[in-house]
């Protein structure tokens, strides 16, 4: 099954696990500030009880909050527009829906990346995604369940093969909704592993993905930043 990598909760994970896995893999740290979307940085939208971009943009972890060992990464555009699913017919079945960023892609989102300079290369991605409850509740199960569905499965990117590893995890018992795996990425002798932890309360989606330790070490933080604004 051949799938654009659209899916809200599979895009970072891959993207953390590339560099890892890609002999020459380099990225460059920068110092600004996460950008909203353009479309969407007019107020809160009270028709469908979402937040916009803008307003999410403002709720996320910033490397002031997360202190001096951490730098903010610029965002980089997806370069892998199509890759190849193997050995996994729950992916497949979210077809197109999932691909094209359709009710699985929400649009009201921001995204924030970051580097912890301590020499272990440990990096941390947040994104906050923003619709009615139920819709992100039913997007979350959606996506999870095709995830964890598969233990073990081959994704095929630009000719590379990558082993995937799934393992679902026990979530910690935070807002309304919680979501948790671990992702284990093999790739020509390197290994990356990618925890991957999902809060949804009311109508904001936490996704909070990277190295282990550092998931655990912000998970709270990141929290109570998004629930404070209220």
């Amino acid at each position: 099954m051949r799938i654009r990598i659209a899916a809200i909760l599979g895009t970072t994970a891959l993207a953390l696990a590339l560099p890892a896995c890609s002999p020459g893999a380099t990225t460059q740290p920068v110092t600004k500030a996460p950008v909203a979307r353009p479309q969407d940085q007019g107020s809160d939208d009270s028709n469908n009880h979402s937040l916009s971009s803008a307003a999410l943009a403002a709720r996320l972890l910033t490397d002031h909050d997360l202190g001096d060992d951490y730098t903010l990464q610029p965002e980089i555009p997806t370069r892998h527009n199509e890759v190849t699913v193997l050995g996994c017919p729950a992916l497949g079945e979210l077809g197109d829906e999932a691909a094209m960023g359709g009710s699985l892609g929400f649009s009201r989102q921001a995204k924030a990346s970051f580097v912890h300079d301590d020499g272990s290369s440990g990096e941390v991605s947040e994104e906050l995604y923003s619709d009615t409850a139920a819709r992100l509740s039913t997007g979350a199960v959606k996506i999870f369940d095709a995830m964890t569905g598969c233990p073990v499965y081959q994704v095929l990117v630009d000719g590379t093969a990558i082993d995937v590893t799934t393992q679902e995890l026990a979530a910690p018992q935070l807002g309304d909704e919680q979501w948790s795996q671990l992702l284990t990425f093999v790739a020509g002798g390197r290994t990356s592993t990618v925890k991957q932890t999902a809060i949804r309360t009311d109508n904001v989606l936490l996704v909070l993905s990277g190295s282990p330790t550092l998931v655990e070490l912000h998970l709270d933080r990141a929290l109570a930043k998004v629930t404070a604004a209220r």
